[in-house]
C-alpha cells in the first residue's frame, strides 16, 4: 500500500485582506484555508507548467481543468 509522501511546512506572511478573502473562499468550497492556499498554489503552478508531470495527480487535474472553463 502506498504512503503519502511527506508534507512541508511553510511560514506565510499574508495582507491581512487576502487572508479574509482566502478564509472566505475557502469556506464557500468546504476546505480548510490551508487546503485553499495548497490548491491554489498547486492550480498556478500546474498552468504555468513547473510541476512535473508524475506529480500531477487526483484534484490537480479537476483544478487545471476548472481554471481552464473559468478563464474561457
Amino acid at each position: 500500500m502506498k504512503t503519502a509522501p511527506e508534507r512541508k511546512s511553510v511560514l506565510l506572511r499574508l495582507d491581512p485582506a487576502v487572508h479574509d478573502a482566502i478564509v472566505r473562499w475557502a469556506k464557500d468550497e468546504l476546505r480548510s484555508s490551508n487546503a485553499q492556499i495548497e490548491f491554489l498554489l498547486r492550480s498556478a503552478v500546474v498552468n504555468a507548467g513547473r510541476l512535473p508531470h508524475a506529480a500531477i495527480r487526483g484534484r490537480s487535474n479537476h483544478a487545471r481543468s476548472s481554471t481552464r472553463q473559468k478563464a474561457g
